[in-house]
């Protein structure tokens, strides 16, 4: 486990957004499967909050638990105040022939509504980058972003994201075994 002390904006520096002083005090470690219950939750206010969808909770569920239970697919790491989950970020992998190295995808960020804007991503974003920093087969780190949530595109930008010129497109079968599509 990691334990950090965010860097804030000085007009947050002492304060929580409810206007209380405060002493910010992050850790951020690897979810385990006893996290499943945050996890599954933290990803359905995410869908609710930034696409307006209410997603299948059995389906997250199982979804959650399958990346827990096996490494190779990615990993939840979550920040901790006081012994609470108060923010998740999800890595996934690429592999860049280009490169011959791994691309580090982030997903599922959430932060809890009243710990938004405290520094909880800029922790959890950092610890990343020292991770793939540590990892000689890693070389970056990949997300995809809502075309209008402005509000994340600048936060990405200040921590030195960059975009890189693609488009993210997909294709997904509808009916695929254990994937389906998630639908409002």
């Amino acid at each position: 486990m990691v334990q950090e002390q965010a860097s804030m904006p000085d007009s947050m520096q002492g304060r929580t957004n409810s206007g209380a002083d405060y002493q910010l005090d992050i850790q951020i470690r690897d979810a385990t499967p006893a996290d499943q219950a945050v996890i599954v939750d933290f990803n359905s206010r995410l869908a609710e909050e930034t696409e307006g969808k209410s997603l299948d909770q059995s389906l997250i569920r199982r979804g959650v638990t399958a990346l827990l239970a096996d490494a190779t697919k990615g990993r939840y790491l979550l920040a901790v105040i006081d012994n609470e989950a108060v923010g998740q970020i999800m890595v996934t992998y690429e592999w860049s022939d280009w490169r011959n190295g791994m691309f580090w995808w982030i997903g599922s960020v959430y932060v809890s509504a009243k710990h938004r804007r405290s520094g909880i991503f800029s922790s959890m974003f950092r610890h990343v980058q020292s991770l793939v920093e540590a990892d000689p087969e890693a070389c970056g780190i990949r997300l995809y972003v809502e075309n209008r949530n402005r509000r994340a595109q600048d936060t990405y930008r200040n921590l030195g994201m960059t975009e890189p010129g693609y488009k993210v497109m997909e294709w997904v079968r509808t009916h695929a075994g254990n994937c389906r599509v998630n639908t409002e």
